[in-house]
Order: C-alpha cells, then structure tokens, then sequence
C-alpha cells in the first residue's frame, strides 16, 4: 500500500479543543518558575541569552558548586605535541579506505600519528570563563550552614532571586545575564556587606582540554602555574586579563557604590570585590568579551533590558496550554514545555549550534556536532521563532568552502560536510565522524520550511550555492551498482544509529528516504529559479535502491541480519522510523509496512539504552500515524526524564543535560500543534482540551 499524503483518521481532531481566544501566557509560564531550596548538583539554575551562560547554585552564584560560565567565543588550544613528526597539523594524514574499488582519505586517527590526532580531536576546547561566588572572608562556609535557603528564577523576567540566612543576618542576591552581551549582573543586601564579613570573589581556572566529557564543572582551578592573571583598577571599576596559552580575555567589572578589588592571599587566580564598610548593599555587572570595551553598564540597565526581552520571547511565536487541571500526563508536559523553552534560548540560541550540552557544561570538547543540527534548530521554526533559528543557521554558508574542500580531497564533487566541529569548520578525526552521511539533506530541510514562510527571490539566493553544493555530493557520493542497477549509499558508512560495521552498511532506510528528499527540494529550487534540473539529480534519485524491507517490516539497512535480536542494534537510535513523521511520505511509502515497523519497534526495543531524541523521533511517528495517546506516551516515557531544573536526563552514554531531547520534544509538540500538510492540526489524546496559537505547519 502506498501512501503519497498524509491522512489521520478524522476523529483525531475532531476531539480537540482549540482556543478561539489569545492565551494567557504570562500566568502559564510562571506556574512554572522554579523554586529551589538547595542546589542541584550537577544541573545549575542558569541565566544567559544563547551565547552566554552563568550557572548558579542556591546562593544565586557560584559560591558553593562552581557551576560553569560558558560562552560561544570562549575556546583555547593546547599546546601542539612534540613527538617527532607529530608538530604540526599537517603531519596528520588520516586513514585510507577502500570505497567501490578506490582509495578514499578519511579524516580518522592514525595508530601511526597517535598524538597529532588526539590533539586534532581535542583542539580547539570550550574554556569555563570564570567563577563567581559570595566571600565569606576567611571561613570555608559550606551550603549546610546555610538557614532558610529560598531560590526563585522568574522565567518571565529571567531573573533569579535568592536569599538565606547565615549566622542570623540575612543575605538577598538577585541575578540576571544581560540579553546582548556577555554580561551577568548582581544585586546582593546584606549587613554582612556593611561588617565586612561578606564580598563577592572572582576565580579563574585553566583549561581542562583533556577531558572528551568535562562535566559537570570545567577548568582546572589548582593548575595556578600554568596561566596567568592581570588586575588594571580604576575607579569603580576593574578589568581582569586573563591569559591560556594563546587565548588571553578580558573580564570587566563595573560596581556603583564605595567598593574596592584586590588579589585574595595565598590564591593566584582570585579576586575579592567588598563595599567599604556600613555598606549594605552591593550592584555590580561583570562583563567577558575577547577583549574589555569602555562599558558602564549598571545592574539596572541590564535587569531592564532582560525583562524586556524574555517578556517578548514569551509573548511572540508559538504557544501552547494543555488541561493541566484535569489531566497529570498534561500538568508534566506543560511543565517540560515551559521550562524547556526557557532552557533552549539560554542553551541553543547562539551563532553556532549549540553542543549536545548546551552552555551547561562540556561534551565532547564543548564541539558541536553538524548531523545534531536537525534537532537542535528544527523546533524553532515550527514555533515561529525565526530570529533564533537565523542567529545559527548561517553555519552552512560559513562551512561551505571547506566543505567543497573535504568532497574535494576524497574524490566527490560538491560540499561534503562535516560533523564534530568548531566554529572554524574543522571536523575532528574519527571513524564514526568520517563515515556519517546523515547530515548531508539537513540543508534541504531547513531551506524548505524557509521557503514554506518566506517564499521570496531572497530565499532562494540565501539556500542556491548550499543546496546546489549538497546537491552534487549526494549525487557524486551515491554509488551505480550495475548488478541491480540502482544507486547505493555506502559501504563504508554508518547509518544514524553509528552502532554497525561501517563495512557491511550499505542502503540504509532512513538515509535513502532522506537522499531523495534532499534531492526533490534541491531539484524544485532549480524549477523556481526557472533553471534546467541537472540531469543527473533526476537519475541518482529515481534510482536509488529500494527502502529495504524484510518480512514486510523495514529494517535498518539492506542485508541486516538478526536485526530485532541483536543486542547492539536494538539498542540505538531507530532512525528508520523517520520516513514517516521526520520525514514527509516518499512515494515509494508503504504505510502497512511502516505501521509493523512501527510495532515491532514498540515491541523489541531496549528503551532503557535510547539517547533522549529517540523519544520525539518516535512521537512524531506516532502522531503522524493518528495516535495522539502514543505521542505523549512517548514523550513522557519513563526513560526519557526531565529533572526538576528542566534539563533531560541523557541516558545511560551521555552526560546531562542531552538537549537534542529537550529541542526534539518541542519539534514533536510544534507539530502535533501545528500540524502539517494535509492536517491543520492538532494531535493530541482524545479529550484533551488543548488551545494553541502561532505555529507554523510542518511538511
């Protein structure tokens, strides 16, 4: 049976409520503001703006957990080897394979270049900025001694306001990250400050580039020989330099009362900021940048600005109210709605994509992994939030040159992109990094749903040389088998799950659904700009090999045995179950086939050892299908948790928080609001009264 639309069974929406009337976001959103009465200790309340991130723990800075500030410019360089012939990165040769009867350079480790290609893995590393705590003077005060612990951050106004006692006197700190700069503020009351027994310090660790996981605290705070720090004062003011190897950025502090910095004793990289005494109240900004401009920018200026932005966040692009009154699925989906969206502009909303742990602490050197693009960026354009999804998506104009250079190197025409990058466009080493294929179409994805809003002879031109560049890889990359005489991907190639023998993988099921998606938009946007379709893209599309399907059900790739028994395999990402919800149906769709896939998949699957994008991806399935009830049990699945901060819990092989599963949830609630083409929407649960406004539909 072959399906070229969409089509839901009519009682799916009809037994949805949509709101007629504008929601009340304000009141929602702050059901949801946190309340804390002690610090997590591993997922800090953060204030920050997309590029910039200040982790806090329940003093409302980093006073007893040194949570980390993490920013998009911030990243440091070892020192390169000094093995012989290893100096250079140019000594680095990467591994030659055997691909249909030819000799391909990938970049992967050399057992030979042991060292060279570690530091091209490693380098370059996101740097923790710096540590701000409150001073206690010379008492070791730890989170225990502290009375009446309260936290509140206000998601409406992004604000985080704390406050406890200690030793009968009590101390308020409210903090908030300025919406435009680097820049955290802090306002502190206390007749602590006035006594003298309270300041705020300021520490400075060195790089931990070592770590391939550097969570949930980065930087090396007791490696004081091997970086430096200068102090310049002025009045009511001071700029810290701070110097790593070849990195050196600036930290300028601006306070506006009586108050004096110094270098604290016995500790190399501290500083202590304190009011002269009888001064009981403490307003200070404390801005990172590469290097200090001449700011004087005040507590006040940046608490208002922030007010203004998150409040117009709130209030402009999608929304959606659940019955959270009647219905506890409901209640703890709103509440993980909520609080990741607040989450994500924090985390996923900077000039490059975010890394799987966003701002919160280091994955995988603090780089960024191109084939994770999908999930980090699609949800904003469902939600209508076109200003932050453009404030990254640039990567692929950025990234095409050597793009061109990597298809270039190993014998393919057109762009080649890579996956675990820096914002230079390097792609570090390794095998799964080098064979990974899925994040080729990515480009085609977004360019449509761009077009889909803004259908102008601008779009067009902004998406041309990227998606004529994808275009000719994917054509170039597909391989003529003249046995079957179709177009095969791979070998060697991992499919999405990176969990087969690269060598054996060849046709997998998503990636071909994917490859002529890609191709059919790559092709309409050569019809409408009334340009001739290359040849070549029609034949490479129309003839690539058949989904591979096994008993009726679609399998991971052509030839895969043992599938559903396997241990490693079913236990991965079931990419397969893109083609229908990821992906609009191809026409090549067999929905009968898919509905068993879909079974078996529910049947057999080790859920326990999913990745936390698994959940939507088999959400959006479901919700294709017309099972609202499914959708949400699948996002609410016991292996799939959301902590009490709002951050998704990773899984058993990653570390938290795993935002792939935090922007995948909003994509599937995006879409089952939104609907898509052939269903306005929504799909949720029988006889949930749902209302929602200002999304866009999906494909």
């Amino acid at each position: 049976m072959l399906i070229p639309t969409p089509h839901l069974p009519i009682w799916v929406a009809a037994l949805v409520v949509v709101g007629n009337c504008e929601i009340d976001r304000e009141s929602i959103v702050r059901q949801y503001n946190l309340k804390l009465n002690q610090s997590h200790p591993y997922s800090p309340v953060q204030i920050g703006n997309g590029n910039f991130a200040f982790g806090v723990d329940v003093s409302g800075l980093q006073t007893f957990l040194p949570h980390n500030t993490l920013s998009s410019w911030g990243w440091h360089n070892s020192s390169l080897p000094t093995t012989p012939n290893q100096t250079a990165i140019s000594d680095f040769t990467g591994q030659d394979w055997w691909t249909h009867g030819r000799l391909v350079n990938y970049n992967q480790p050399n057992p030979a270049e042991k060292d060279i290609s570690q530091w091209l893995i490693a380098n370059p590393h996101r740097i923790n900025l710096g540590r701000i705590g409150l001073w206690f003077g010379d008492k070791n005060i730890t989170e225990n001694e502290l009375a009446k612990p309260s936290q509140v951050l206000d998601l409406w106004e992004g604000t985080i306001s704390s406050s406890f006692s200690w030793n009968g006197k009590e101390v308020y700190v409210k903090t908030v990250a300025s919406p435009d700069t680097d820049t955290v503020a802090v306002g502190i009351e206390s007749q602590l400050l006035g006594s003298g027994d309270l300041g705020v310090f300021f520490d400075f660790p060195y790089a931990s580039g070592k770590n391939k996981f550097d969570a949930p605290f980065v930087g090396l705070f007791n490696a004081t020989s091997n970086h430096t720090t200068t102090l310049i004062t002025k009045k009511n003011r001071a700029t810290i330099s701070h110097t790593l190897d070849a990195t050196t950025y600036d930290t300028q502090i601006v306070w506006e009362s009586d108050a004096k910095i110094t270098r604290t004793r016995n500790a190399t990289h501290r500083y202590v900021l304190k009011p002269e005494k009888g001064c009981e109240t403490l307003a200070f900004t404390a801005t990172f940048a590469p290097k200090a401009k001449n700011s004087r920018v005040s507590f006040a200026d940046v608490e208002e600005s922030a007010a203004d932005w998150w409040s117009d966040y709130w209030s402009t692009g999608g929304f959606v109210s659940l019955p959270t009154s009647t219905n506890s699925s409901a209640k703890e989906l709103q509440r993980r709605i909520i609080l990741t969206q607040y989450l994500l502009a924090v985390n996923g909303a900077g000039k490059d994509p975010a890394q799987e742990s966003g701002l919160v602490n280091n994955g995988w050197y603090g780089k960024f992994h191109l084939e994770m693009v999908f999930w980090h960026l699609a949800h904003w354009t469902v939600w209508d939030k076109w200003d932050l999804y453009d404030r990254s998506i640039g990567i692929y104009d950025r990234f095409l040159k050597s793009s061109y250079d990597r298809a270039k190197h190993q014998g393919y025409q057109g762009a080649r992109f890579g996956k675990m990058s820096d914002p230079s466009g390097h792609s570090a080493p390794g095998e799964i990094n080098s064979l990974l294929i899925w994040q080729q179409p990515h480009p085609m994805w977004f360019a449509e749903m761009e077009y889909r809003k803004s259908p102008t002879q601008k779009t067009l031109q902004r998406w041309d040389k990227i998606l004529t560049g994808v275009a000719e890889f994917m054509v170039s990359y597909a391989w003529y088998n003249q046995s079957t005489e179709a177009y095969d991907l791979g070998p060697p190639m991992y499919p999405v799950s990176e969990n087969t023998n690269p060598n054996q993988t060849i046709n997998p099921t998503f990636e071909l659904a994917y490859w002529r998606f890609g191709l059919d938009v790559a092709s309409k946007w050569q019809t409408r700009q009334h340009r001739a379709v290359p040849a070549s893209w029609r034949t490479v599309k129309e003839n690539l090999a058949p989904f591979p399907i096994q008993d009726d059900v679609y399998v991971l790739y052509e030839g895969v045995e043992d599938m559903w028994t396997s241990p490693e395999i079913a236990a991965d990402h079931p990419g397969f179950l893109g083609l229908y919800g990821w992906l609009p149906p191809d026409s090549r769709f067999n929905l009968t086939a898919f509905q068993h896939t879909v079974d078996k998949v529910y049947a057999s699957w080790d859920l326990a050892n999913l990745y936390g994008w698994d959940f939507p991806l088999m959400a959006i399935a479901a919700a294709r299908l017309g099972n609202g009830e499914q959708a949400i049990r699948w996002l609410l699945d016991s292996n799939n948790q959301v902590n009490e901060v709002g951050m998704p819990e990773g899984g058993n092989r990653v570390a938290t928080p795993y935002f792939p599963a935090s922007a995948g949830m909003l994509l599937a609630v995006g879409m089952m609001a939104g609907g898509w083409d052939g269903l306005e929407g929504p799909v949720f649960p029988e006889g949930w009264k749902v209302e929602v406004e200002g999304f866009q539909r999906a494909m």
